[in-house]
C-alpha cells in the first residue's frame, strides 16, 4: 500500500488494512461533512499490491459481443481520462465493503475457524464519489439490446495463490445492475482518487460486495452472454453445509449490520451518562431501527437515528448509557432495515467466512 498506516487508524492485514471504528470518533473530514469517512482513514483491501498508474496515460478499453460492430477482430472502444470527465458527471455517497467484512466473528462468536482476512467490522468505509454513470459509457461505446454481462478487469497484478495464477481482479456484473447505479469513479471525498482507492477510475457498485467495486479499472468485457472469471465461480460464492456442492449463487447484496464506534475493552466511569456513538447499514434498504443493549442481550432499548436513513450508506446513531457500578459489561447493537431484515444472534456458516451479519458483543470494562 502507498498511504501511510498509523496504528491509531489501521489495523493491518498483510496486503489489507483495515480501519479501527473508534479512531471516527475524532476523524475531520475536512470539506465533505457527514457520514463520510476522510480518505487517509479509509480502509484498504487489495488482492495484490497497489500499483501506480500514470493518469494521462490510462486509458479505459470496451469491447465484446454486447457492442454495436461486434464481434469485429480487434473492435474496440476507448475513453481517456478526459474523455469521461467530458460526460455527465454524478455525485454518489456510497459504501464500498468487503464480502468477508465481519469474518473473525465466526471463530471468535461462534467457533468456526474460517479462512481468509480477520476482518472485524472495519472493512468497511462511505466515501462520496464522483465520476460518470457506468450506463453511460456503455451506451457511448455502443451498447445493443442483447447485453447480458459485463466484466470490468482491474491493472493491478496477477492474483497468485497455492500455485495457481487467477490473473488480476474481474467479477461479472450483469447489465441490470450495471445500467442501474454502478458508477466509474474518478473522484473520493471532492478530490482525484488516491492510488490504493483505486485511481485514475475505479468501480463503485451501490449495496453489493466489494469485490464488484474493481479498483484500478482498465478494460470491461460487453457480453451478450454470461461471463464468468474466478471472483463469480471459485470465490465470493457459499460453500459448506447448507449450501450446494458446487457453491450458491454469486455473492450480490450485503447484509444489515451496526457497529459501535468504541474501541473494544474501552474503559467508561461509573455513574455518569455516556454517550455512545455507532453506524449501521445494509446492502438492500435504509436502516428503519437500531437497538442496544448493555447486558448481553437480555433487554434492548432503541437508540437514536441521527441522520436520515439511505439506502446505500450507513446511519450515524446514538445512544445515552449511564452504567451504575463497576465492573465488565457486554454492549450490543441490532439494526433493522425498512425491507425487514434483522441482525440474528447467530450468522449462517459458510466456509469462506462471507456475509458475517449477527448481533456483535461489544466488551468494555466500568471503572
Amino acid at each position: 500500500m502507498v498511504k501511510p498506516l498509523p496504528a491509531a487508524w489501521f489495523v493491518p492485514h498483510d496486503t489489507n488494512a483495515e480501519m479501527r471504528w473508534e479512531a471516527l470518533r475524532d476523524a475531520d473530514d475536512g470539506p465533505v461533512v457527514g457520514r463520510h469517512v476522510p480518505v487517509e482513514r479509509f480502509f484498504v483491501r487489495n488482492h495484490t499490491g497497489t500499483p501506480l498508474i500514470d493518469p494521462d496515460r490510462w486509458r479505459l478499453r470496451l469491447f465484446g459481443t454486447g457492442l454495436r460492430g461486434a464481434p469485429a477482430p480487434g473492435r474496440a472502444v476507448e475513453f481517456g481520462l478526459d474523455d469521461l470527465r467530458a460526460l455527465p458527471s454524478t455525485r454518489l455517497g456510497a459504501l464500498i465493503e468487503c464480502a468477508g467484512n465481519g469474518r473473525s466473528f465466526f471463530h471468535r462468536r461462534q467457533g468456526h475457524r474460517v479462512p481468509g482476512t480477520p476482518w472485524a467490522l472495519g472493512g468497511i468505509g462511505s466515501a462520496l464519489w464522483r465520476g460518470v454513470r457506468l450506463a453511460e459509457v456503455l451506451r457511448a461505446a455502443g451498447l445493443t439490446g442483447g447485453a447480458v454481462d459485463v466484466l470490468p478487469t482491474g491493472l493491478d497484478a496477477d492474483y497468485v495463490v497455492g500455485g495457481t495464477n487467477y490473473g488480476p481482479v474481474r467479477r461479472p456484473l450483469p447489465i441490470a445492475k450495471a445500467l442501474d447505479d454502478a458508477l466509474l469513479a474518478y473522484e473520493m471525498n471532492d478530490e482525484p482518487l488516491t492510488p490504493d482507492h483505486g485511481a485514475p477510475v475505479r468501480l463503485v457498485v451501490p449495496g453489493w460486495v466489494g469485490v464488484a467495486s474493481i479498483k484500478w479499472v482498465g478494460s470491461i468485457e460487453v457480453a451478450d452472454h454470461p461471463l464468468y472469471s474466478p471472483w463469480n465461480t471459485d470465490f465470493y460464492r457459499m460453500f459448506g453445509p447448507g449450501h450446494p456442492p458446487a457453491g450458491g449463487a454469486p455473492l450480490t447484496a450485503q447484509v444489515v449490520k451496526s457497529a459501535f464506534e468504541l474501541a473494544e475493552g474501552a474503559r467508561l466511569e461509573a455513574g455518569r451518562t455516556h454517550r455512545l456513538h455507532g453506524r449501521a447499514w445494509s446492502g438492500t434498504a435504509p436502516v428503519r431501527l437500531v437497538e442496544v443493549s448493555a447486558d448481553g442481550g437480555r433487554s434492548w432499548r432503541p437508540a437514536r437515528l441521527d441522520e436520515p436513513a439511505r439506502a446505500d450508506d450507513w446511519t450515524r446513531w446514538s445512544f445515552d448509557w449511564r452504567p451504575a457500578r463497576p465492573g465488565r459489561h457486554e454492549l450490543r447493537a441490532r439494526a433493522t432495515d425498512r425491507g425487514g431484515a434483522t441482525q440474528p444472534e447467530r450468522a449462517p456458516f459458510n466456509r469462506e467466512g462471507y456475509l458475517f451479519g449477527a448481533v456483535v458483543a461489544h466488551p468494555v470494562t466500568v471503572v
